[in-house]
């Protein structure tokens, strides 16, 4: 499985859009390689014809990477990532996920990165999104990949660092980081995990939360403990009655930041999910995570601010 992906095949990207837009989004997707990973025997890491990671990787654009549509020109590569059972061992041995994702899945989207930059990018302005597994490699990127690749970072209109920690201390040790303040400040992190009261309560140790996070409200774009009611949320994405298709609508997703935590807290439920996957859910993110649902729940929200971000970044250049 070692070896450098080629990113000019177009097979090994799940998205590559028509320039219709002046601002692109690069996207890295969440873990897919779930169920499959946790079976005896099975590799740590997804090969790219992994079916379950193909698979999840095209439902997850739909429901996640295509807020980002409005405003820019998407892009997302497919890349070996790590699978569970990998993921868990470095959180209980470490505390983060570093030691899983640093070798083969930070290696494959520095790779897909860098051809499209070299290739792609055609000098446009680019935000750079991700969550869960694929937030903690977007995270790896701004630290050391944008730090060496300074004058790309310029042109970064937002990363949205969505479902896995930002903490204090990484923002005080790498001072060309920054994170949002706001709901239209540009070249920051945006970043969230969102929770039910029952994960708060308990104080649980999840997978994405580190000491010291920092979560920005994605309902009034505040980073202290206002609340957001449901009526300020543009509207969450969830099945159609008839068909089943993902669409707009209010399941009275409100969102409140309790900062010493540094969660977002919702009194949304959570996404209906079958036994094996609620009892995995459970065991990395807590009995009352919202993890799955943290694009879903505030999914017009991002794409109405990736669009607000990206024309404060036009005004300004």
């Amino acid at each position: 499985m070692e070896g450098v992906i080629d990113y000019s095949q177009k097979a090994n990207w799940c998205r590559l859009p028509e320039i219709t837009k002046p601002v692109d989004t690069f996207y890295i997707y969440a873990t897919e390689y779930i169920l499959g990973s946790l079976q005896e025997g099975a590799p740590e890491f997804a090969s790219l014809d992994n079916t379950e990671m193909l698979q999840g990787a095209e439902a997850q654009y739909q429901v996640q990477a295509s807020a980002y549509e409005a405003a820019t020109n998407v892009f997302m590569p497919f890349y070996r990532q790590c699978g569970m059972a990998i993921m868990k061992r470095s959180w209980k041995e470490t505390g983060n996920v570093d030691a899983a994702i640093g070798g083969m899945p930070y290696g494959d989207i520095t790779a897909a990165l860098d051809y499209y930059f070299e290739h792609y990018n055609q000098g446009r302005p680019f935000i750079i999104a991700g969550h869960s597994q694929g937030s903690a490699i977007a995270k790896l990127l701004l630290k050391n990949y944008f730090k060496a690749h300074s004058d790309r970072y310029a042109r970064m209109v937002a990363a949205y660092v969505i479902g896995y920690a930002v903490t204090r201390d990484e923002l005080a040790a790498y001072p060309h980081l920054k994170f949002a303040s706001g709901e239209s400040d540009t070249g920051v992190i945006v970043s969230w995990n969102t929770e039910g009261k029952g994960n708060v309560e308990q104080n649980v140790e999840t997978a994405v939360l580190l000491p010291g996070a920092i979560s920005i409200n994605p309902l009034n774009w505040k980073l202290d403990d206002s609340y957001a009611p449901a009526s300020a949320n543009v509207g969450s994405l969830a099945p159609d009655e008839k068909t089943g298709e993902p669409v707009l609508a209010d399941i009275g997703a409100d969102a409140q930041i309790v900062p010493e935590r540094g969660v977002v807290v919702t009194n949304a439920p959570g996404d209906k999910l079958d036994e094996a996957s609620a009892k995995i859910a459970a065991e990395f993110f807590g009995p009352d995570g919202r993890h799955g649902d943290d694009y879903t729940l505030y999914y017009g929200n991002i794409r109405d601010n990736a669009s607000k971000r990206v024309a404060a970044y036009l005004a300004k250049h």
